[in-house]
C-alpha cells in the first residue's frame, strides 16, 4: 500500500468529481443504464403530456428525482474514495514511522 495506490485513488477521485460536475450541468453520460432508462421514460412521458396539452409537472419531478439520486450516488462514492485515500495515507505514515523507529542509529 504505497504511493501507487494513492495515485490510483486520486485518479478515481478526479474521475468521480468530473462525473458529479457533469451531472450537475445536466449531462447524461455519467448515468448508469438504469438511470438513463428512467430519465428517458420521464422525458418521453413529458413529451406525451405536452403533446396532449397536459401538465408536464410529474415528468419533470421524475427527472429531477433521478438527477438528485445520481448526485447522491456520486457524492457517496466520492466520500468513500476520500475515506479510503485517507486510510491509505495513514497506513503509509504508520509504516514509515515504524521503519524509522526500528533503526538502531
Amino acid at each position: 500500500m504505497g504511493n501507487s495506490d494513492i495515485r490510483r485513488l486520486d485518479r478515481e477521485i478526479d474521475k468521480t468529481r468530473k462525473k458529479l460536475e457533469a451531472v450537475q450541468r445536466g449531462e447524461w453520460w455519467p448515468l448508469t443504464a438504469r438511470e438513463r432508462l428512467a430519465m428517458s421514460r420521464a422525458l418521453a412521458s413529458g413529451a406525451h403530456s405536452a403533446h396532449r396539452n397536459r401538465s408536464t409537472t410529474g415528468a419533470e419531478n421524475r427527472m429531477d428525482s433521478v438527477g438528485s439520486s445520481v448526485e447522491m450516488r456520486l457524492t457517496a462514492e466520492l466520500t468513500a474514495l476520500h475515506g479510503e485515500r485517507q486510510r491509505l495515507i495513514t497506513e503509509a505514515a504508520r509504516a514509515k514511522a515504524a521503519r524509522k523507529s526500528s533503526r538502531w542509529f
